[in-house]
């Protein structure tokens, strides 16, 4: 299958979309934890968004580098993520299990951009997607193992 730059573009977008989902999360997650691990996992929220934020920077910068726009309105973000605003009642355990699958909702945008960049035989993109899919699997990994009930 042959893929088009506008095609990678596209599916860039949505990344960034995605990552602004998750990123807002991450924050609302980090303001709002209580119970007994709110110190750990304020701090591990804190630390989730931060990398998010400069995911989304580098991200929106691949997007001009491409010459082309990246989204950069909420409704844009709204309509095109593939991650939804969290309940607001969550606990700690169901806000790590949350980011589980917002992770799992990343890697799979990240594997549709690369797809779509290996046609193309975009270099520059495929780079940056193959550093963060390694690093959200090592991060999704820890988190998972965090998560695990006795």
């Amino acid at each position: 299958m042959t893929y088009s730059n506008k095609e990678t573009i596209a599916a860039l977008n949505i990344l960034l979309a995605d990552y602004h989902l998750y990123y807002q999360k991450l924050r609302n997650f980090h303001w709002n934890i209580t119970g007994p691990h709110f110190f750990e996992l304020h701090l591990k929220f804190e630390e989730l968004y931060e990398d998010a934020k400069l995911k989304i920077d580098e991200i929106a910068e691949r997007i001009l580098t491409l010459r082309a726009k990246p989204f950069s309105n909420y409704s844009s973000y709204l309509n095109h993520s593939n991650i939804g605003e969290p309940n607001p009642n969550l606990v700690d355990h169901e806000m790590v299990s949350e980011i589980l699958k917002d992770q799992e909702i990343l890697l799979n945008q990240l594997r549709q951009v690369a797809e779509k960049a290996e046609d193309t035989k975009d270099d520059g993109t495929l780079d940056i997607t193959g550093t963060y899919i390694g690093e959200l699997e090592k991060t999704s990994w820890m988190l998972n193992a965090w998560n695990q009930r006795n």
